[in-house]
């Protein structure tokens, strides 16, 4: 039997927590294993924990105080690149679609989504570490088709060479070092210096920058609802 898929919840409203807490509890592949009304608070609970108990997916708001959620998402990107996260808000806008990519955020969802596009936004992060609706993606097609945003969204001096593309399309296949160096005759050595060029050309912070980087730019196809 598969392990449940642990979320974390921080927001400070209260209601809102209690709220996505009870939504969650009736889902048998999902449970809510901690929850925070504020960012320092969120990262001080992270400290210590096991790897059983520590979370596969942040849920997190944009507006909190005392540290806002994009503070608290640079924070937890550079302590902890392989949490997942996902961004809750009331603010569904392409300047912030941007910046969750370039921050390397998995999802954004608006805070008046359904359960069931709340529910596959979960699933899907959890299995292919990014969730794009289509709406999402011809936000991002048009923002990077306006004045060079393409360049700002992920800083690149250089184009990927056609062997870094084919790295990058076996990575969003989730493949490991190993299954790509056997897939492409080369050494892991080898693979790892291509994965380390590909994060500083395009600005990656992780993985899941990679991901993205390669859906809009039709790198990879992604399952889109």
């Amino acid at each position: 039997m598969n392990s449940k898929i642990k979320i974390a919840l921080i927001d400070d409203e209260q209601l809102i927590l209690e709220g996505v807490k009870l939504l969650l509890s009736n889902e048998q592949n999902i449970s809510v294993n901690l929850t925070a009304d504020n960012g320092p608070d969120f990262i001080k609970s992270l400290e210590g924990l096991s790897e059983s108990h520590f979370p596969d997916i942040a849920l997190v708001d944009v507006q909190m105080q005392p540290m806002n959620g994009f503070e608290l998402v640079e924070i937890l990107k550079e302590k902890y690149p392989d949490l997942k996260i996902i961004i809750l808000s009331s603010h569904y806008k392409v300047t912030i679609l941007g910046y969750m990519v370039k921050l390397g955020v998995a999802a954004f969802l608006p805070k008046n989504s359904n359960k069931k596009t709340f529910i596959d936004a979960i699933t899907m992060v959890h299995k292919n570490g990014v969730f794009f609706t289509a709406e999402d993606h011809q936000m991002l097609f048009s923002y990077m088709n306006s004045s060079s945003k393409k360049k700002t969204l992920f800083e690149m001096e250089d184009e990927l060479s056609e062997r870094e593309k084919e790295v990058v399309k076996l990575i969003c296949q989730e493949c490991t070092n190993n299954e790509i160096a056997e897939k492409l005759f080369i050494s892991p050595r080898t693979v790892e210096s291509h994965r380390q060029r590909i994060v500083e050309k395009i600005g990656a912070k992780n993985t899941v920058g990679i991901v993205i980087y390669a859906i809009i730019n039709n790198i990879h196809p992604v399952q889109r609802i």
